[in-house]
């Protein structure tokens, strides 16, 4: 488990591959059409998007998958954002809201693509009514991130209805071989060394990941503290979350004529 963390450290920076990032005109006639971003610049754009943007606004019904090799993840994205009917105006996701009709957005990232949904009726359910999963129960897992929407951990006052939130962490596995990681270095390795490494995390910093971060931190002190070694400070943790942006600003136009 230990190699496989050390493997996985070292290959962070290397994560991901230049994307270019087509912003789809997708047209029900020639007089009206909307612009939809849809391929993220990096994975901290994606969750960004996903749990700032989506979750919080009820898209909380999904599907993940894999554009298979030899696809063009263009046509992909094209061909999806048209049978579901993604690319829409605020205001018609308003009225399609009032009437009891669900909405749905679509984001990917290389290979990987999620599509998400609200409340309410579409074609989309019954179509993939075997996969489709709910994120209050069962987390998306992106790249090493569990992304779920979940109650507040404070109970209202006043007999108020529990507030609910997005959660961005670290996935189980994925914390687990850091934690080994780092525990087995911590009485082997300088103070320099051990805050490289620490540098090296690549997950944006949201609340629950500086927590699960703070925690292998105590871990490594403690056992720092045990053989007679200096502590490292939380400095090393680089707590601050960076605000990015989720989408680039190249684009691809296409044509209403190639929208069916």
């Amino acid at each position: 488990m230990t190699a496989h963390a050390k493997d996985f450290i070292k290959a962070a920076p290397a994560r991901g591959w230049p994307l270019s990032t087509p912003s789809f005109v997708v047209s029900r006639s020639w007089q009206e059409a909307v612009k939809y971003r849809c391929v993220a610049s990096s994975p901290e754009g994606l969750v960004q998007q996903v749990a700032v943007c989506y979750l919080r606004h009820g898209y909380w019904w999904y599907v993940t998958g894999r554009i298979p090799n030899g696809k063009d993840p263009d046509a992909v994205d094209h061909k999806l954002i048209a049978k579901y009917d993604i690319a829409l105006t605020d205001r018609q996701r308003a009225h399609r809201k009032q009437r009891g009709l669900a909405n749905m957005q679509y984001i990917r990232y290389g290979d990987w693509f999620l599509l998400l949904a609200t409340a309410g009726h579409h074609p989309f359910k019954q179509h993939e009514r075997k996969q489709i999963r709910d994120c209050r129960r069962h987390p998306i897992k992106f790249d090493g991130y569990s992304l779920s929407y979940r109650r507040s951990g404070i109970t209202p006052t006043g007999g108020a209805a529990p507030k609910w939130h997005a959660c961005v962490r670290i996935d189980t596995q994925t914390y687990k071989l850091l934690k080994a990681f780092f525990l087995d270095r911590a009485c082997h390795r300088t103070a320099e060394t051990l805050t490289t490494d620490f540098a090296r995390i690549p997950y944006a910093r949201y609340a629950p990941v500086r927590r699960q971060l703070l925690t292998i931190l105590r871990g490594v002190n403690d056992a720092r503290d045990r053989m007679g070694y200096k502590p490292l400070p939380h400095a090393v943790l680089k707590l601050r979350r960076q605000i990015v942006k989720p989408f680039e600003k190249n684009s691809i136009n296409l044509h209403p004529a190639t929208t069916g």
